[in-house]
């Protein structure tokens, strides 16, 4: 196997450990809100806590990865999460539970920015989507696996034994790295002459030290994408927070229930691998400045009428069904959406998606917010979606403007 195919299996692997980290809390949170007290507004608040604290740092983490390498980086990354996953476990109320999901969020962010910028480094161009989709698929994986594996555990353990598991694999997968992975490949042994041919010279390998900020800043296609992204998080952290509490409010799951929403994250991870697949193909067929745009546009759109259906049909099939075709088309477009970001940020491509991410954490820390508050003043559980929807719709609007030729380091 080439070097860079088992590279391209270590962040596969910490992308489905992301996730899995991520979405713990959501799974288990009717049995925490239930052991520590808490109301849906105060839910909210942890659930975004981690939110906002990720997108604060998404772009220095981002910026750090390019500047000094992502070896570092990703290690600081995961070793910081997995100490305030551990410190979860002990939390007795609101405030501990909150503060330790922000600082969980501050040391996890950067995690997707600097997998980026390590497949800008490591891969040419023409696989890039393909990397991108197994990357999110494996995100998936890890979602689909969190009711799987989380809700047992606190059935037999309680919650807080979830969160210690989960801590040990970080220190696991942060040794690993440190030890077997380089910046560059061309530092790397493992990696042959025929094989650093085929990587070629990339924009990401030729490393500077100074990001060159005021060319970012100054991007219109790079806003562009900020601004879409930003539209598309409250779609998929309404996945990520409170999908699994809404099942059971909405068609009255059960706890054991909720293991049916590793559904839609089996569906994404499909939809992930396929959409690499398409991405590529279609750049080929039509280049890179009308596919790149297109998939995400037409994705969204169809995302955005799921959305609304689950909202008026609540059935207990119809709420699996749809909420799993709501997923799967929205991630259908991630893997082009990532592309064209990497397009576009060239060299600065941690930094770039930093941005690109930190606004998707923005919509998603409005999404969880407003959720718990809409909830508490309504009692309706469906009435957010409708706002949800439109935000879905209107990134599909923005990601047709996009111009990924633009890139912010061309000469």
């Amino acid at each position: 196997m080439k070097q860079r195919y088992r590279v391209l299996a270590f962040l596969g692997l910490l992308s489905a450990l992301t996730f899995l980290d991520r979405l713990a809390i959501a799974v288990a949170g009717p049995a925490i809100q239930a052991d520590l007290h808490i109301q849906p507004q105060q839910w909210g608040w942890i659930l975004s806590a981690y939110v906002l604290a990720n997108g604060i740092f998404e772009v220095p983490s981002g910026a750090a990865g390019d500047r000094r390498g992502q070896r570092g980086e990703m290690t600081r990354i995961v070793t910081w999460w997995s100490c305030f996953n551990l410190l979860a476990s002990w939390s007795r109320g609101f405030w501990q539970l909150c503060a330790s999901r922000f600082f969980f969020g501050l040391g996890a962010a950067g995690a997707y920015p600097n997998i980026a910028g390590v497949i800008a480094r490591w891969f040419p161009a023409r696989e890039r989507a393909r990397c991108q989709g197994l990357v999110w698929a494996a995100s998936r994986l890890g979602g689909a696996l969190a009711p799987v594996l989380i809700v047992p555990v606190v059935h037999f353990f309680g919650w807080r034994a979830a969160f210690r598991v989960l801590a040990l694999a970080g220190f696991t997968w942060a040794a690993v790295w440190w030890l077997r992975f380089r910046n560059r490949p061309q530092d790397d042994p493992s990696v042959t002459a025929e094989e650093l041919a085929e990587i070629g010279e990339t924009r990401a390998a030729r490393h500077e030290g100074a990001v060159p900020w005021r060319r970012l800043f100054r991007s219109r296609a790079l806003w562009m994408i900020v601004l879409a992204y930003g539209c598309y998080g409250c779609g998929s952290w309404f996945y990520f927070s409170w999908f699994p509490t809404w099942m059971m409010h909405t068609a009255s799951f059960s706890l054991n229930g909720v293991l049916f929403a590793s559904l839609p994250f089996l569906v994404g991870l499909a939809a992930n691998l396929a959409g690499g697949q398409l991405g590529d193909r279609l750049t080929v067929r039509w280049g890179a400045r009308r596919a790149l745009r297109w998939i995400p546009a037409v994705c969204l759109t169809l995302t955005a009428l799921l959305l609304v259906a689950m909202a008026v049909f609540h059935g207990k099939v119809a709420v699996v069904v749809l909420s799993s075709l709501g997923f799967g088309t929205m991630d259908l477009m991630l893997p082009s959406a990532w592309a064209l970001c990497l397009a576009i940020g060239g060299r600065l491509s941690g930094t770039a998606t930093g941005m690109m991410n930190t606004a998707g954490q923005a919509g998603g820390f409005l999404c969880t917010i407003m959720f718990g508050y809409v909830v508490h003043a309504t009692g309706s559980y469906n009435l957010p979606l409708y706002f949800i929807a439109a935000m879905v719709l209107a990134s599909a609007a923005i990601f047709t403007r996009i111009d990924c030729t633009q890139c912010v380091d061309a000469d």
